[in-house]
């Protein structure tokens, strides 16, 4: 029946006087004190970080937000080509597409470790890969978080994200324990399989104490940002009807080719 179950929320509110966000005054206690990295930490873990949280969690941002012609960025512009008066739908489609095969493979690789962990805290790092390659190999599923169609056979990225949270004390058991799948499937497949970005920050979530859930929503925040700049860039060079009208070149040239073909 309504009005059985009160309405609450913990994240913010605000009146004529005074605006708080997890707990702190807006004005006083977080406008020029934090950053937007720390302001994500906080609405996801719904505490402020710590220095060495925050330095790991802002290269996590920093990495996901631009990478170029993307999916995601091809259909930001092309939105933005028929639709120049939306940048926040233009913005919007291009993070429709954040799902398992592209950024959000962060939440699988995140989930993947810390259920790995969970299902054997006592277990070696080592043991548990071999575990992971033949679970998901018996089920014929890629494992989120490898292989690159670019980077190979490093993803530079990766190496840097590590780099980091080293230097600030957060490489423990969930990083080792993709390095260990990574040795796995290169020991199993003769050749090296990339470890890739998403991958890494999917390590990164545990290493942060985020839960796996979080990870989509790290990609999420972080390639907003990107797209955002993408929307400004075809706006003052635009390529989208380019693209546009390319692909329908090819389209009628191939089914020209085929009616051809068919004589």
């Amino acid at each position: 029946m309504a009005g059985d179950v009160p309405i609450r929320s913990s994240l913010g509110w605000s009146s004529a006087d005074r605006v708080v966000v997890h707990g702190y005054d807006l004005p006083g206690q977080l406008l020029g004190h934090v950053g937007l990295g720390e302001m994500g930490f906080l609405s996801l873990a719904g505490r402020l970080p710590e220095p060495d949280e925050a330095a790991v969690f802002e290269a996590c941002l920093v990495t996901l937000v631009e990478h170029g012609a993307t999916p995601s960025s091809l259909a930001t512009r092309l939105t933005a080509h028929g639709a120049p008066e939306s940048l926040q739908g233009a913005v919007a489609a291009g993070l429709l597409g954040l799902g398992d095969r592209f950024v959000g493979s962060i939440e699988g690789a995140a989930q993947l470790t810390q259920e790995a962990w969970d299902d054997a805290p006592d277990a070696d790092a080592t043991t548990l890969a071999a575990r992971v390659v033949d679970d998901f190999g018996r089920e014929r599923r890629p494992i989120p978080g490898f292989g690159h169609p670019v980077h190979r056979p490093v993803d530079p990225r990766t190496v840097r994200l590590f780099e980091i949270a080293e230097e600030h004390g957060r490489a423990g058991r969930f990083v080792e324990l993709m390095r260990s799948i990574a040795d796995e499937l290169a020991s199993r497949r003769g050749t090296p399989v990339p470890l890739n970005a998403t991958g890494a920050i999917g390590a990164l979530v545990g290493e942060l104490d985020l839960p796996w859930q979080a990870g989509r929503g790290i990609g999420v925040m972080a390639r907003t940002v990107g797209l955002v700049g993408h929307v400004l860039e075809e706006a003052a060079a635009p390529i989208a009807g380019e693209i546009w009208h390319r692909v329908d070149e090819e389209i009628r040239a191939g089914a020209s080719d085929a009616r051809e073909g068919d004589r």
